[in-house]
């Protein structure tokens, strides 16, 4: 800018004295016309010449002035198009004088506003300080002549406090005497994109190189290119022996290699599961991906080859199905994995049989041993009978103790019959664990395909049928028969009419009263539960109990039965008419509820009903279980004011030392034994009973009674109180409610026993 401004002035200089010259010429030529003058330029001739000799040097001076105009007007146009250039370009263009620190920049898009270095770095106040070291480095290197130019790429902070990437170039231009650098000029330019964009590369880069799949990069002629480390784990060797060599997969031909690239110029893609060989001879398996790398033009530059090492994948589902498919206590097949098994031997149309058993009261040796050492039982038990298996036959354990034998190829009886008695005299034999001699029996239910059903679940479902009722025979095996699943049929359809039953409230209760055997007052009632249904009629409780014990349907209906008992008992105790306990039955299944003494709280608190009305009924069989929690569970009702009555007693098992440590208040003594008192060993059963009853302090009640001859002799043994059709058959809340007022109404001073 100082030289153009220069030039300038002198050009202006110089058209001045132009001007001065002018007008003498002028002046000279019309010296004629003025009579003043004509005597001094009579005669022009010298005076011209002397002029033209004495103003010779500024036409020189002209002329030169001209070509310097000429100059400055290239000059400024060449800075003109330098500067578009610059700008064009998008780089700063910078000059620094080394020695005075002066830094002229052109294209400034950073807005440095610096026009002095004052430190051995340019701008050094503007580069992030991490960068500072490496821009200062380059720049002694330069200084030294160990590079023929300056770079650095830094972090550079514009007017916003931005930092951008940029690149910058110079070079030293000139030097002193000492060759110590004076001048020196380069660019910066702004690099961010490109560092993003290489950053991104680096990335991608080094997640290429970390993969655990083998990636291998081909040129349109399918030579390798490159490929990454994961490639030579898995396969072994050099990079080196790699590179330029063919697309090739050991193990397999150039046929197959054809094939794969005939395929790739249809589809751009290719995929498939392979066996190849790495270079230790070990066949692997490779899920081989192929895809075509296409320029912006569309031709094919590069096939990028993905290897992924299914090996441990492999594993992993073998684990897994066997996990799915295989028994984690046993060791054995599945639930699963039998009925994907039976259905393929269903499809073939082969024939089989399928033998279903369970262990009977498995559940004892759970509760009284421990579970863990049930697993223990079960895995001996799978290995003794897997034993006895026949080579093409399958041993299944189908869940809890619960297993299957399917016996392939084969529906003759004989053969099916005898594998069936070995089972059951294998699982018969005495195990001895921990201590014990564990003795278990088992019931088999057996099928034919196709006789007995065409699919798994048919199959699976008649045999279950077969093996309910060898359990009513214990430790045998049945075919299964028609008759069968009719029964079944039918016990499936009560079993959905008592669902209904309950949403619909279609129990009732009965009661049947109890009488002082010597007064003849009302002493008490049992309450009966009743199933009415709309289309069926009564339905019988010698059907539906059991059916309701199995399903587990008994626990609601039990509570039903309290619920509705404690409810009429709580009307008739408020109106007058009673004043004794109602016995109510609890199912072995109620008896075993963690909650059973809340769940009775709440009954007896929702019908606001002391407990001293309610009696309950627990037959002999249910406390002989487990008698040490049976003791637990009565002394917890007891304490509550509730009496306990032993029903069936006779029919069990139970012991005097147990019945002596039994919180009971009653012993009931069973139908059985009432109809058996025509002989003499069955009144002696009977007085038995009861001397065992008074012994205990026990009242004792003798149900079932029908006849006179019973009655009497039931007073001789000094029976206490007697519940039967002698006296009245269970009547309906509202037919028993007319029998206490008859009652009231003959007896008005009737106080009912305790």
């Amino acid at each position: 800018m100082n030289t153009a401004n220069s030039c300038t002035m002198v050009h202006k200089k110089n058209i001045s004295i132009l001007s001065a010259l002018i007008a003498l010429f002028i002046l000279s030529t019309s010296v004629h016309a003025h009579p003043y003058v004509e005597p001094i330029f009579s005669n022009p001739t010298p005076f011209i010449a002397v002029a033209l000799v004495a103003f010779a040097p500024f036409v020189v001076l002209l002329i030169l002035n001209r070509r310097a105009s000429r100059s400055l007007s290239n000059l400024r146009m060449s800075e003109k198009w330098l500067k578009s250039t610059v700008e064009g370009s998008g780089d700063t263009l910078w000059d620094w004088n080394i020695q005075s620190g002066e830094i002229i920049r052109i294209n400034d898009k950073y807005a440095l506003n610096e026009a002095k270095c004052e430190h051995f770095i340019p701008n050094a106040s503007r580069i992030h300080p991490q960068d500072i070291p490496l821009v200062e480095k380059q720049l002694k290197l330069h200084f030294a002549e160990k590079t023929a130019f300056f770079e650095a790429s830094y972090r550079l902070k514009d007017n916003l406090n931005q930092y951008h990437w940029v690149l910058d170039k110079g070079k030293v231009i000139s030097k002193d005497d000492n060759l110590n650098p004076l001048r020196m000029t380069g660019t910066v330019r702004d690099i961010n994109h490109l560092k993003s964009t290489e950053e991104r590369l680096n990335l991608f880069a080094k997640c290429v190189e970390s993969l655990t799949d083998a990636i291998a990069i081909y040129d349109h002629n399918f030579k390798l290119v490159d490929l990454n480390p994961s490639y030579l784990r898995i396969f072994g060797g050099k990079r080196t022996q790699y590179l330029n060599s063919e697309f090739q997969l050991p193990g397999y031909d150039s046929r197959f290699i054809r094939q794969i690239k005939s395929a790739l110029k249809e589809t751009e893609h290719w995929q498939e599961e392979l066996k190849i060989y790495n270079q230790q001879g070990l066949m692997l398996p490779i899920e081989v991906t192929i895809d075509e790398i296409k320029n912006s033009h569309g031709h094919i530059t590069n096939y990028v080859v993905v290897f992924s090492d299914l090996t441990e994948r492999k594993k992993a589902e073998s684990q897994l199905h066997n996990l799915s498919n295989r028994d984690r206590i046993t060791g054995l097949p599945n639930r699963n994995l039998f009925f994907t098994n039976l259905k393929k031997l269903s499809q073939q149309g082969t024939h089989h049989a399928l033998l279903v058993f369970d262990l009977d009261n498995f559940k004892k040796i759970n509760d009284s041993l421990g579970h863990q050492l049930g697993d223990s039982l079960l895995s001996k038990l799978a290995m003794r009978l897997n034993k006895l298996c026949r080579q093409q036959d399958t041993f299944y354990r189908l869940g809890g103790d619960e297993f299957a034998l399917v016996m392939s190829g084969t529906n003759d009886i004989h053969t099916i019959t005898k594998v069936a008695k070995q089972f059951l005299a294998a699982i018969a034999t005495p195990f001895k664990m921990a201590n014990h001699e564990l003795v278990i029996t088992s019931s088999v239910g057996i099928v034919l395909f196709p006789e007995d059903g065409k699919t798994p679940e048919i199959l699976l479902k008649n045999a279950d049928t077969a093996m309910y009722h060898a359990k009513q025979k214990g430790n045998h095996y049945l075919f299964f028969n028609d008759s069968m699943n009719e029964q079944a049929v039918k016990r499936l359809q009560i079993e959905n009419l008592m669902r209904f039953g309950l949403k619909e409230d279609h129990f009732v209760v009965y009661y049947q009263p109890k009488m002082d055997i010597r007064t003849g007052k009302l002493v008490g009632m049992e309450a009966l539960v009743r199933f009415s249904t709309p289309k069926k009629g009564i339905i019988s409780p010698g059907v539906f109990i059991p059916i309701a014990e199995e399903t587990g349907q008994i626990i609601e209906i039990g509570e039903v039965v309290l619920d509705k008992a404690c409810k009429d008992v709580k009307r008739w105790v408020d109106k007058g008419l009673f004043n004794g306990r109602v016995a109510v039955n609890l199912s072995a299944k109620q008896f075993s509820l963690p909650d059973l003494t809340a769940r009775i709280d709440i009954i007896l608190q929702k019908n606001q009903l002391p407990s001293y009305f309610l009696e309950l009924e627990i037959t002999e069989g249910t406390v002989m279980d487990d008698p040490q929690e049976a003791i637990s569970i009565m002394r917890s009702l007891s304490s509550r004011g509730i009496h306990l009555a032993m029903d069936d007693f006779g029919t069990g098992y139970s012991s005097l030392a147990y019945l002596k440590q039994f919180p009971l208040n009653t012993l009931k003594v069973d139908k059985a034994f009432i109809d058996d008192m025509g002989s003499e060993r069955g009144r002696n059963m009977v007085d038995s009973i009861v001397t065992i009853a008074h012994n205990l302090d026990l009242h004792v009640v003798a149900e079932g009674v029908e006849e006179e001859e019973q009655l009497a002799l039931l007073k001789q043994l000094d029976c206490q109180t007697l519940q039967g059709y002698y006296y009245s058959k269970p009547l309906s809340s509202e037919e028993f409610e007319r029998f206490l007022e008859s009652e009231t109404e003959h007896k008005p001073n009737l106080q009912l026993v305790n």
